[in-house]
């Protein structure tokens, strides 16, 4: 199992992030936290830990630069909580956003790098549905070197779409596939998929009671 870079997802800091998520479905029994809510979760459950108001900075929305930045420690939320997330694959539907610019395998893989630089670490949480009365919570840190690895790699055309192509590339070790990346031509998004959760560090699963009506 991978290690944590990091010191700040601490056994307190989970367990205060998983009340905080317990008292969000009090209010939205069904509806798991995402965007602009999980992070005001993640701020609350790092200064409940004790860290002060003024080192706990959440970033603008939509802004580019990382979503919270704690200490000197920039971070990454992410949440995948639809209905076909899969327990054991990651899917993250915008890694980074490349509407402009070069569309190019160099220019995009650079860009997607360039994204990775902009903070120490990427926290998700992820919301698996297998039975209706039940939500089973996994709360991941993705390693940044893992994501690194599609450095000189090269991104082929993929699908039939008239005008600017998609283009897409499996991130392999070993012999095995351990995420494959789509740069979108449609809307310029970065995508990564089938990310292996055995190659992520599990900080926490749990199961969350929800209502079946």
């Amino acid at each position: 199992m991978p290690r944590s870079n990091t010191a700040l997802f601490s056994e307190d800091f989970v367990t205060r992030l998983r009340t905080w998520i317990a008292s969000h479905h009090a209010l939205y029994p069904r509806l798991p936290p995402q965007g602009i809510y999980f992070e005001s979760l993640v701020e609350r459950a790092f200064l409940h830990t004790g860290w002060p108001r003024h080192q706990v900075i959440l970033t603008h929305p939509n802004s580019p630069r990382a979503d919270i930045t704690v200490g000197q420690t920039r971070l990454s939320l992410k949440t995948e909580t639809g209905a076909i997330t899969r327990r054991t694959l990651i899917s993250i539907t915008k890694l980074c956003t490349t509407e402009t610019g070069e569309w190019t395998s160099e220019a995009l893989i650079r860009h997607a790098l360039s994204h990775l630089s902009r903070y120490e670490a990427v926290l998700m949480l992820r919301a698996i549905w297998e039975r209706d009365d039940t939500i089973d919570y996994q709360l991941v840190e993705i390693p940044l070197d893992l994501l690194r690895k599609m450095e000189g790699l090269t991104a082929l055309p993929v699908g039939r779409r008239e005008g600017r192509p998609s283009l897409g590339f499996d991130v392999t070790e070993g012999g095995g596939v351990l995420f494959h990346v789509h740069f979108d031509g449609a809307d310029g998004k970065c995508q990564l998929r089938n990310l292996r959760v055995d190659r992520c560090v599990r900080l926490a699963e749990w199961k969350q009671a929800v209502p079946s009506d």
